[in-house]
């Protein structure tokens, strides 16, 4: 007779006990919950995701780039505005994505819905629940950011396919880069307040004097430093390097490397401050 051991009981009968063959098992078990999110929600987003880039590239690039001289010299090697604006309105499209996506939408999840509890009860750690809302606002920025490079693809900015592919594939980092702080500043909020500082101040700010729509040698000598320190800025160098065929293989490393620590150490003060404000 074969001997199985039995399942652990408590007070209430049998315990369920969580079956984890690997590492991110946990965060696979809420696909199904985010895919049910976003097609219960995605009609909302139609217009930021799919109008908006066009609107971008037609307003910024084509009728205010007709009235400004296309000097490579003067635009980062770009030969017209359209093509020195366009790779940076993709990055600021990443990061403006991420502000709306890891802000209210956590702040319900923690304070009004209570979602978070919801899932903590269960055997998932917030580990997993922190791995698996990353990724789909990764999938966010992945959709939006695939719309706006294929909406600027007849505009022949574009130097070569593959500094494209690559290019989409550093939204991601961008997006990265910017949700993981911003989920951590959210989990640490006791409310919603503040969200109004943090776009007034934090992503308006960076939208502006990230060299997206003029190249930040324009701006005084401590306004320019203070530019290339933040992460916006990486970003759109980066894709713009990327888009325009100009690599600057040393500076894009910089870039990278810059933009991968801010992920990292974002995603560390995510997990510890969510786990203070649901478990601890």
């Amino acid at each position: 007779m074969e001997l199985r051991p039995s399942a652990p009981t408590g007070p209430a009968g049998p315990t369920r006990v969580a079956d984890r063959t690997g590492a991110f098992d946990g965060a696979g078990r809420l696909v199904d919950y985010w895919a049910t999110v976003y097609l219960r929600t995605w009609k909302g987003s139609v217009v930021s995701s799919f109008l908006v880039p066009l609107l971008y590239i037609l307003a910024m690039g084509v009728l205010l780039g007709g009235f400004i001289k296309g000097d490579p010299s003067k635009l980062e090697g770009a030969t017209s505005y359209l093509a020195f604006v366009a790779p940076g309105m993709v990055a600021a499209q990443a990061m403006t994505t991420v502000f709306g996506e890891v802000t209210y939408p956590v702040m319900g999840m923690i304070k009004w819905q209570r979602i978070y509890y919801s899932m903590i009860a269960t055997p998932l750690t917030v580990g997993d629940i922190v791995f698996a809302q990353l990724g789909f606002v990764m999938f966010r920025v992945a959709t939006v950011c695939a719309v706006f490079l294929a909406v600027m693809s007849p505009f022949g900015v574009f130097a070569s396919w593959w500094g494209v592919l690559v290019a989409f594939f550093v939204q991601l980092l961008i997006g990265l880069a910017f949700a993981t702080p911003i989920f951590a500043l959210t989990a640490a909020m006791k409310d919603e307040s503040a969200f109004s500082l943090v776009f007034r101040l934090g992503m308006i700010p960076l939208f502006l004097f990230s060299g997206a729509f003029f190249p930040i040698t324009n701006l005084s000598a401590a306004m320019e430093w203070f530019a290339r320190l933040t992460p916006l800025w990486h970003g759109v160098d980066l894709t713009r390097m990327l888009v325009l065929g100009t690599v600057d293989v040393s500076m894009a490393v910089v870039h990278v490397v810059y933009l991968g620590l801010l992920a990292a150490a974002g995603w560390w003060l995510t997990v510890r401050n969510l786990q203070r404000r649901l478990v601890d």
